[in-house]
């Protein structure tokens, strides 16, 4: 219930953990305003007979002095201070009972000579109005006064010593609040004492000669005293000059100067038992790790003894300024950030909307709590503008550090609650937007099937789709009695996975009987009205030929369900590989879900290799292997060195294969990387097809270092090419040879899979499958990244037309040995436009 936990609880941790930090600094300068009141009085009592140096260092001397002792108590605990606590209560209401006595106790003619006649309507109506002096105004008094109002909160601070905190704080806080009005309108003395007077008792008029009076001493002359020199000069008598008035009026003297040490010295030693708790809770939240050694409390009641000895030297600080009137303004504007952001915490609870803030104050009111926050920042800034500028300066420092930093914690901030209305509102406003093609962004959907198991295809969709749009990570798990729990707990260690790699994407999983059936569920309820999936990003099987039917079937089926449901696509193949599954349980690399032997947090490849070698090493061939596949893995979260980005731009799409590079241009990882353009064009004719490329390119301002136009698919294949086709097929195909009609239907019928004659002889795009990979080779000698766009007669294998294991050899033969090659197929949508 302290002030910094209702501003962090409810504004957040970058909120709370800079205005915890400026409360507990001001109730730490509000120990040394309240003992430099203290040593203030006590000098004054000795000024004319035990001065030990001069007045200004005899208050620093028994400041110190006194603080020392108050820090005694505190340290001693809770017990000895609330014993401290009543001691000068009683001392404190004796000495105000005694102030009311002493004003109906005629006065003497003595006290009248220094201001004091008792209850007067005069005197009140003349003391009503303003009259400042000596450049003060409102807002300076306000400034020394308002240190007097911020007791408010002594009980908040020391909540967590309450039996029942709950019940106790409302009650005690709003009797405090009452009590404390009512006293101190009651204590004005505006009614009895003139503004001034000059203490002589010459100062009676005796009505022979005749006095003008005007001015402050009107009311006096009225009265029968003459206090107009005091109009002239300066006088040491009257409520404008005598500080020690209310020890005029009282009925007995020593008891106000008992009750001024009473009242000093209570508000400093609550003060001082509050800073360290305050101190203590922020050290605990962590939110400044450099503070957390002050987090650690001693005793059964765990005391903050360390907190009290920092409270101590910042306290003797400002001791040793030893002006009262310079101390209060600064305490002033640090208590009044931290009331106006406790005002504001209430009004965005309340503005949040959300169920878990239930006030059950009768008449509370959210407009009234944001007015008093507004109250709170004008007035800082009418008391001293470049002190309020300087506060928030430091709030706003401290507030960017923790936002930087991000510390690990969630406490259901209000905060919170409005990123939710927010989110929930623009997403509805955006679901009554229409598409347009100038607004289109890769909103990627990633396929995997774990977090961890594929960090390229992370990466990459990442670098695609960064400040542009949403980005996915989908993960199809096994049939549900067998997978749901899992499946449930891995939910937010997945995400955190995610957060914690630097990854802006969401996850999620569903629970499927097979693959595929994951897949399709997760493309079709993917995302949230605009904000939904528009680009599939999958790996390229690479162990097709050993997976099986059934895993080659699911995996093609996916691709013809993201284009049944409108999905552009991207296929990504790495020559050593994608899947690091292995690799991560075995070594434990990563820390979230595998806690192997060796498990760690490693940020480079070194640092992965040290773990393999100190795990156990593999035999040195695989071993090299899992070097290469992790190296691979992590290639694209580094920055990339020169090289180039080449785009071979077969068929259109509707510019998907032209957007992506572009985008990966833009990052500040790749911004050392060129696209080259590579096209299909005709024979004759390629200069004239680069110079309209050329033009589009520009029409779309998109930049490239080279245009390359490519006429030669007439030419016939290589033999080596195709034989190594025909190898890679023969063990997938029907051969039906000179079987009859019936003996191929029924071969057809129970291994439907398989590759037939007429599918070989009918597709002509094989032959210009296989010349072109040996020039995607020669031409990318340079390379960095490569990105293809699918023969213009074979985009997708056909359905029904197209087997399987013929398509991924297609994609086998057309990608292998080359650098990081990503397929792209966009879904007939234009995403590029000439306009901007």
């Amino acid at each position: 219930f302290c002030a910094y936990y209702m501003i962090s609880r409810s504004l957040g941790p970058e909120f709370g953990g800079s205005i915890g930090l400026i409360f507990a600094f001001a109730n730490a300068v509000g120990v040394s305003m309240y003992v430099v009141g203290f040593a203030e009085t006590v000098v004054d009592l000795l000024k004319n007979s035990a001065i030990m140096v001069d007045e200004m260092n005899d208050i620093r001397i028994i400041g110190c002095i006194t603080i020392v002792l108050l820090l005694g108590i505190s340290v001693a605990g809770m017990e000895w201070e609330a014993k401290a606590q009543i001691i000068l209560l009683v001392i404190l209401l004796v000495a105000i009972v005694n102030v009311f006595v002493g004003t109906v106790i005629p006065a003497t003619n003595e006290k009248k000579a220094q201001g004091f006649f008792n209850y007067r309507s005069k005197i009140f109506l003349e003391n009503f109005t303003p009259a400042f002096r000596d450049g003060e105004t409102f807002f300076s008094v306000f400034a020394i006064f308002f240190p007097a109002a911020t007791g408010i909160l002594a009980g908040a601070n020391i909540s967590g010593d309450l039996r029942d905190a709950q019940a106790a704080l409302p009650k005690g806080t709003l009797l405090a609040i009452l009590i404390t009005g009512l006293t101190y309108l009651a204590m004005a003395l505006s009614a009895t004492v003139v503004r001034d007077a000059t203490g002589n008792s010459s100062s009676i008029i005796n009505h022979t000669t005749p006095v003008i009076c005007n001015g402050s001493t009107a009311v006096a002359c009225e009265l029968g005293y003459d206090f107009s020199s005091c109009e002239v000069e300066k006088c040491k008598f009257g409520l404008m000059n005598n500080f020690q008035v209310m020890t005029l009026v009282s009925g007995f003297g020593p008891l106000i100067i008992a009750g001024t040490f009473s009242a000093t010295l209570s508000s400093a030693l609550a003060s001082l038992v509050s800073a360290p708790k305050v101190f203590q809770a922020l050290c605990k939240d962590n939110i400044y790790r450099a503070l957390h050694f002050f987090a650690k409390g001693h005793g059964k009641n765990n005391e903050p003894i360390r907190g009290y000895v920092l409270t101590f030297i910042i306290s003797v600080a400002f001791i040793l300024i030893g002006d009262l009137n310079t101390i209060a303004p600064i305490i002033s504007n640090f208590f009044l950030a931290s009331y106006a952001l406790i005002n504001f915490s209430c009004f965005h609870a309340s503005y949040a909307k959300s169920p878990g803030w239930r006030p059950a104050y009768k008449y509370y009111n959210m407009w009234l709590s944001l007015m008093g926050a507004l109250l709170c920042c004008v007035v800082m800034f009418v008391i001293n503008w470049w002190a309020a500028l300087l506060t928030y300066g430091i709030e706003f420092l401290l507030y960017i550090y923790v936002t930087v930093k991000k510390p690990d914690v969630n406490w259901g901030s209000s905060t919170q609650a409005v990123t939710f209305v927010s989110a929930v509102s623009n997403a509805l406003s955006l679901s009554g937007v229409e598409d347009h093609v100038k607004n289109f962004r890769p909103q990627i959907l990633v396929l995997t099937g774990s977090t961890r198991s594929r960090p390229a295809l992370l990466d990459l969709a990442h670098s695609f789709s960064k400040n542009y749009g949403l980005r996915m990570v989908l993960s199809p798990q096994g049939p549900r009695s067998e997978t749901v729990d899992e499946m449930n707990n891995a939910m937010e260690k997945n995400q955190l996975w995610l957060k914690k790699k630097k990854r802006k994407a969401f996850y999620a999983a569903v629970a499927c009987d097979n693959f595929r059936e994951g897949a399709e569920s997760l493309l079709q309820a993917s995302g949230l009205g605009r904000m939904k999936p528009n680009t599939l990003m999958i790996g390229f099987k690479k162990n097709w030929r050993t997976a099986g039917a059934e895993a080659v079937q699911s995996y093609v089926g996916i691709l013809h369900d993201a284009f049944d449901f409108e999905y552009g696509t991207a296929m990504l193949r790495v020559n050593q590989g994608l899947d690091v599954s292995h690799i991560v349980e075995a070594e434990g690399l990563y820390d979230i879900v595998f806690s192997g032997l060796c498990a760690s947090k490693p940020s480079t490849l070194t640092q992965i290799q040290e773990n393999m070698s100190v795990c156990g090493s593999p035999p040195p061939q695989v071993a090299k292997m899992n070097e290469k596949l992790v190296e691979a893995s992590l290639q694209f979260k580094k920055k990339q060195p020169k090289g180039t980005i080449d785009v071979w731009w077969l068929f259109d799409d509707g510019g998907l294969t032209l957007l992506l590079p572009y985008i990966l241009t833009t990052r500040k990882k790749w911004k050392d990387c060129k696209m080259r353009i590579f096209i299909a064009g005709q024979p004759g004719r390629s200069d004239l097809d680069k110079e309209e490329m050329k033009g589009l390119l520009k029409k779309f301002r998109i930049n490239c270092s080279d245009i390359n136009v490519f006429d030669d698919l007439h030419i016939k294949p290589r033999s080596e090419s195709l034989k190594e086709l025909q190898e890679m097929i023969e063990p997938f195909r029907l051969h039906e040879g000179s079987k009859d009609a019936d003996q191929i239907r029924a071969l057809q019928k129970e291994q439907p899979w398989k590759v037939t004659d007429k599918e070989l002889s009918d597709i002509y795009c094989l032959n210009n499958t296989t010349k072109l990979n040996p020039v995607l080779k020669e031409q990318c000698l340079t390379y960095l990244f490569t990105l293809l766009t699918p023969c213009r007669s074979m985009p997708i294998a056909r359905k029904e037309t197209i087997s399987d294991f013929l398509y991924m050899a297609w994609l086998d033969i057309l990608t292998k040995d080359l650098p990081p090659t990503l397929l792209i197929r966009g879904n007939h949508k234009s995403v590029l436009t000439f306009y901007s």
